[in-house]
Order: structure tokens, then sequence, then C-alpha cells
């Protein structure tokens, strides 16, 4: 893989200006280095608009993975990109050695200006178990709190248990179902006041 270059266009540094987030053999927040596997190599995390190539190459695989999970798209649920631009969102990618391979973001859920909803959290296959999605799910919460957000909820299925795992191990609980496949066998909803 090449080395990391600078950010490519369109992306810029975590929190707008700061440096971006780097897992380097530590620990993100406060969990024991016994909590998930550490990463191997530098992991950086920058701000990506959510229909930078970036972006939308890992959404499509995102898409494409949950097709082969639930059949069909994927995922139909109605999103708008500028529902991903600050201050009502924002859309993070993990970069691997330079390489974009996960991405995740939160957008403002149904008018209240307390709560994130966490969307679009994919990791690629290959860069799994290194620590990454933690990573990633930490940096998005800590936008979502810096931006006045409460609480962060999400929607997620009975056919993810990779991202159940992660969810519930992070302290997110269930609650009601809700969003676009509220009705849908296998839908599950958890949240976390942040």
């Amino acid at each position: 893989m090449a080395p990391a270059g600078p950010p490519p266009a369109g992306a810029t540094p975590y929190r707008r200006g700061e440096a971006p987030d780097t897992v380097r053999g530590t620990t993100v927040g406060k969990r024991s280095p016994r909590s998930y596997p550490l990463p191997v190599n530098e992991i950086k995390i920058r701000v990506h608009p959510f229909d930078a190539p970036e972006s939308q190459a890992l959404i499509r695989a995102t898409l494409a993975d949950l097709g082969e999970r639930y059949g069909g798209t994927g995922d139909e649920t109605p999103v708008d990109p500028a529902e991903f631009a600050p201050p009502n969102g924002e859309f993070l990618v993990a970069y691997l050695d330079g390489e974009p391979v996960a991405c995740g973001g939160w957008r403002s859920h149904g008018g209240s200006d307390d709560a994130a909803e966490l969307k679009r959290m994919y990791t690629a296959p290959a860069a799994r178990g290194r620590g990454i999605a933690r990573a990633l799910l930490a940096a998005v919460e800590r936008s979502a709190r810096e931006s006045g957000r409460k609480r962060v909820i999400l929607e997620t299925g009975d056919k993810q248990p990779e991202a159940i795992a992660l969810y519930t191990s992070a302290g997110y609980e269930p609650i009601p179902n809700f969003g676009y496949y509220k009705d849908e066998p296998g839908c599950l909803s958890y949240g976390r006041v942040l």
C-alpha cells in the first residue's frame, strides 16, 4: 500500500482544522487495551462530504454487503447528502495505510436537536478485527457530542451480528424501533446517551 499522503480532494482533517484522529497501538477514549484488538497500523479518520468519491465507494460497498445479507438493494432508507453536512451532521472516512477502509456518519434525527442518527457504518472485510470500527464509532460520537447532540440512535438488523456486538459493547441499549424499516421483521434499534 502507498504511504499516506495529503488528504484527498474534498477531505478535511477531523474537526475542521485539527489533526486527524490517530490510533497507533493505543486505546480510544477510556477503554482498556483488552476491550478490542488494537490496530497494528495507523488509522486516520477524516471528515468527508457524504457525496465525495471516497465516501460513495464505501457506501456502495456497505449497500452491497447489506444486499447480500438481506436481499434487494441493501438499504432503501432515503438519504440526502446535505443531511450529513455540519452543523446538522457529519460523515467520516477511516484510512488504514492511506487507503479508505471504513465509513460512518450521523445526521440530525426527526427535527430533534438532541438526537443524532448513526448511518452507513461500514468496515471493509480486509480491515475488520483491528479496532477500526470502534475508533470510527468513537469519532462519530465525539462529532455528534461536539455539535450539541445528547444521544445517538441507530437502526440495524438481526443479520448483522458484528454490528450488534460492536454497539452493545459500546454501551448502546435496545430502544423502540424507528425509521424506514421499523415495521420489518429483524429490525433492531439501539440508542446511547453521550
